[in-house]
């Protein structure tokens, strides 16, 4: 909301020297947000006074275009000219070119000497052009700022005005003025009017306040007004979606009187562009009480006036010449020709306001919140009037804000008033809340008086009775959002001010600090960061397709996937089953901006239901639920274990001289998992496997030695790469870290280092090509016995000495015990021991 400071003053003591910055501040601590200063003169300086145009000479030119030279008087005649500087001239007659034609000699015009500065940091000097300097310009209304009309340049009597030549145009067109924009939070819709933003500086500064609805007397209505009928068949949540339709008639109205220069600067400083007098009244009341208003060429309007839900079928042209299909939930302005406006958001083209109508019904109505809201994001239609139906509109001012616009269209446009007015509807009951004289100490954490509470709930506008124990507090009719106890409360420490609540510094629970889940998911996250990684966030929403491919090894498998209710499209319709759709999003779109060498991981929830989802019945609210409820509520979440995942694509390094990059390759993604592995103190067990996602020959799966599968690496499936649009051989991990955690154990105790030296024996073993190399790894582990500290595959051969359907396999096998230096007889029968067994097991031959 744009608050221009001149308006302010009118019903709030704003200081005359204060500026936009000053009112923000004062309006920040009731608890608005500053936004931006809307001034001008930032823009715009002088000199810039009237001038009066004494002669025009037309002068063809040789490019086709005619161009005017001019004589401008720009002091009062017979005057002498005080300004001085470049290209002013002390006779107070200024020579100036102009190319516009709608002026004639006589007119008053905007003359922008030499020495002023336009918007968009046009500077104004004497120039030589087309034969004559020229010193000066007559402006136009756009060259100004003050509106987007270039056809022709600023001729005052179009305004309605006829100042004195030389008066500063600045002042006279409202350009001195300044506004503070503040940023209105949803709860507080009655902001979006000068009536509420004085009130809230008022109380921010301790002020007198000047209600503007207050000076508005409306008098008794005659019947016989426009005919209007409420009929809502199908409330949103039964509240009727009109409860208040006040109308009034003005006939004979002067369409061709021009918006005075003080109403159209104050609407361009608040946002609103001036389109014509009738129109800028219905804006300009709106703006001050805070009422969006109607208004209706009357001989369009034919028949009743019914407010009713759209019918299945029916369409409207509204005012921004677009056709649009109605829901039947939509609520409509209806007469006998069908739809003439959609209620709180747009009227429709075939009854608006034009330059001819000289008779005007005015439509002040209360509309229901949620049902204007629902309506505006179903047409993408955003408007003044929405903006605050939807947040929340006084009831009690529908008719004050009509008889507002009644008075300032006799004024400006002239006509008359039919005595007849129409005000249909029922008045809700005001809302009534008990507040315990104790209650907001309690919740606040400082004492309150009861002059405190009093004073701030009836500075508020309401009507506070005091009860046994505490007080009856009567909300006022503009804040809609004032519900509990808790509002109340709220109101009254905004009031007296935030700065005033203690503040202590809290002591640190009893305990031992981070749990052994969340010591280890740290150690877990730090250690992939050092190696190298960047740790990311994506959207947990995915397609469907995604979760059929990344959420389960198996192809074909349809796993089950959470479906959203509201996604945020229609594409990203489910939770995620795998972090990893996420990951490719995000390394597309840094590959699309030239970024291709990526390490990225993320840690996150997946979504994996099983059985029914939700619950039959949500419990009450109030009444905290049973065991036995809670138990029906958790069973209805579906699994949602940590999952960390990584991606690869691109080089390891950037090129440099002597270097070459090394690509990342899967053997980086088995890395990645043995990491995790090993800063959790977790054993795992390798081996070959398979996944859907990923390359059916480069792929590792990770189990436990219980044989609970973590997760998968290796390279991604081409087709999936192709697919996606990925660099070849992009290398990717997942592996569940919830199980990581639990088969990690509480404390990890470091291996005692043995003071012997080891014993290396090296083996090589002939197996069938079929047999996995870390199957056999596992077999000559466990026959070695205890002496084996470690053992490596560092070879895999097949080729010539070597039999067709058999490769060989190469270990590096590390002995050591702990008490005394191993010889070469102990080594070796312990390698023995272990070749027999994958001999037994694999019909392994020793090369």
């Amino acid at each position: 909301m744009r608050i221009p400071l001149s308006w302010l003053r009118e019903y709030a003591a704003v200081p005359a020297d204060a500026t936009a910055e000053d009112v923000m501040a004062e309006l920040v601590k009731v608890g608005l947000e500053e936004e931006a200063v809307h001034r001008p003169t930032d823009e715009l300086t002088g000199p810039i006074v009237v001038g009066q145009v004494l002669s025009i000479v037309k002068e063809p030119q040789s490019n086709g275009k005619t161009i005017n030279w001019c004589e401008v008087r720009v002091v009062p005649e017979g005057a002498q000219q005080t300004l001085t500087g470049d290209g002013i001239d002390p006779s107070g007659v200024q020579g100036i070119v102009c190319g516009a034609h709608n002026f004639v000699e006589g007119d008053k015009v905007v003359v922008t000497l030499p020495g002023s500065v336009l918007p968009g940091d046009f500077r104004i000097s004497p120039r030589k052009t087309y034969g004559h300097v020229s010193a000066g310009m007559i402006a136009s209304v756009r060259e100004l700022g003050i509106g987007d009309d270039h056809d022709g340049i600023l001729v005052l009597s179009t305004l309605g005005l006829d100042p004195e030549v030389g008066a500063d145009a600045m002042e006279l067109l409202g350009l001195y003025d300044q506004a503070a924009e503040i940023n209105v939070t949803p709860d507080r819709g009655y902001c979006f009017s000068i009536r509420g933003a004085a009130r809230e500086y008022a109380h921010a500064t301790g002020t007198a306040f000047t209600d503007p609805a207050a000076a508005v007397v409306v008098p008794p209505a005659a019947p016989g007004g426009y005919p209007v009928r409420l009929e809502d068949a199908s409330p949103v949540y039964g509240t009727p979606g009109c409860d208040r339709f006040v109308a009034r008639t003005v006939r004979g109205v002067d369409p061709t009187r021009p918006t005075p220069p003080w109403m159209s600067a104050r609407l361009r400083l608040a946002g609103i562009r001036s389109i014509s007098l009738v129109v800028d009244i219905s804006n300009y009341v709106m703006l001050e009480l805070g009422q969006p208003l109607h208004f209706y060429d009357l001989d369009a309007l034919s028949g009743d006036i019914v407010v009713r839900r759209a019918t299945a079928g029916e369409t409207l042209r509204t005012l921004d010449d677009r056709e649009r299909t109605l829901d039947a939930e939509d609520l409509l302005i209806t007469d006998a020709s069908g739809p003439i406006g959609i209620a709180g958001v747009m009227g429709g083209a075939s009854t608006e306001v034009s330059a001819s109508t000289a008779n005007v019904l005015i439509e002040s109505a209360h509309f229901d919140a949620v049902s204007i809201g629902r309506s505006r994001r179903r047409h993408r239609l955003p408007s003044e009037a929405s903006k605050r139906f939807e947040r929340g509109v006084d009831w009690n001012v529908a008719d004050i804000a009509a008889q507002r616009a009644v008075e300032i269209l006799l004024e400006l446009a002239g006509g008359t008033v039919d005595d007849a007015a129409t005000d249909v509807g029922q008045a809700p009951e005001p809302r009534v809340i008990d507040l315990a004289a104790d209650f907001p100490a309690r919740l606040i954490g400082r004492e309150f008086t009861d002059e405190q509470i009093r004073g701030t709930l009836t500075d508020l506008g309401a009507t506070v009775e005091e009860t046994e124990g505490g007080y009856r507090v009567t909300a006022p009719s503009w804040r809609s959002d004032l519900e509990t106890r808790e509002d109340l409360t709220e109101e009254i420490i905004r009031l007296v001010g935030y700065d005033t609540i203690p503040s202590s510094l809290p002591v640190a629970p009893p305990g031992r600090g981070l749990t052994r889940v969340q010591q280890q998911r740290r150690r877990l996250m730090n250690a992939l960061a050092a190696a190298g990684l960047t740790e990311v966030l994506s959207y947990p929403f995915v397609s469907e397709a995604s979760n059929a491919v990344f959420g389960t090894p198996h192809e074909g498998a349809a796993p089950a996937s959470v479906k959203l209710a509201n996604p945020l499209s229609a594409e990203l319709g489910f939770l995620r089953r795998s972090i990893l759709p996420g990951l490719v999003e995000l390394a597309k779109r840094n590959h699309s901006r030239g970024f291709r060498d990526l390490a990225l991981f993320e840690a996150g929830s997946v979504f994996l239901p099983d059985g029914a989802l939700g619950s039959e019945s949500i419990p009450p609210l109030g009444i905290r639920p049973d065991d036995d409820v809670l138990d029906g509520l958790h069973a209805g979440i579906p699994d949602q274990p940590l999952v960390v995942a990584a991606l690869f694509t691109g080089h390891e390094t950037e090129p440099s001289a002597g270097v070459a990059p090394r690509a990342w390759d899967w053997a980086d993604a088995v890395d990645a998992v043995q990491l995790m592995a090993q800063v959790t103190g977790v054993d795992v067990v390798v081996r070959k496997g398979s996944h859907q996602a990923f390359h059916p020959g480069r792929t590792a799966e990770f189990s436990l030695r219980s044989g609970e599968v973590l997760g998968y690496a290796g390279e991604l499936h081409p087709k999936l790469i192709s697919a996606q649009d990925l660099p070849a051989r992009t290398v990717a991990l997942e592996i569940t870290a919830d199980l990581l955690f639990e088969a990690a154990a509480d404390v990890i105790v470091a291996r005692s280092l043995s003071t012997y030296p080891p014993a290396t024996q090296d083996v090589a073993l002939v197996v069938e090509s079929s047999a996995v190399a870390g199957d056999v790894l596992e077999t000559l582990r466990e026959g070695a016995g205890e002496l084996l500290e470690d053992v490596s595959l560092f070879d895999v051969y097949t080729g010539q000495g070597i039999p067709d359907g058999r490769k060989s396999l190469a270990f590096a096998l590390r002995f050591r015990a702990p008490d005394r230096t191993l010889t070469a007889d102990e080594a070796s029968a312990a390698r023995d021991a272990a070749v027999a067994l994958a001999a037994e097991r694999f019909g392994a031959v020793q090369r």
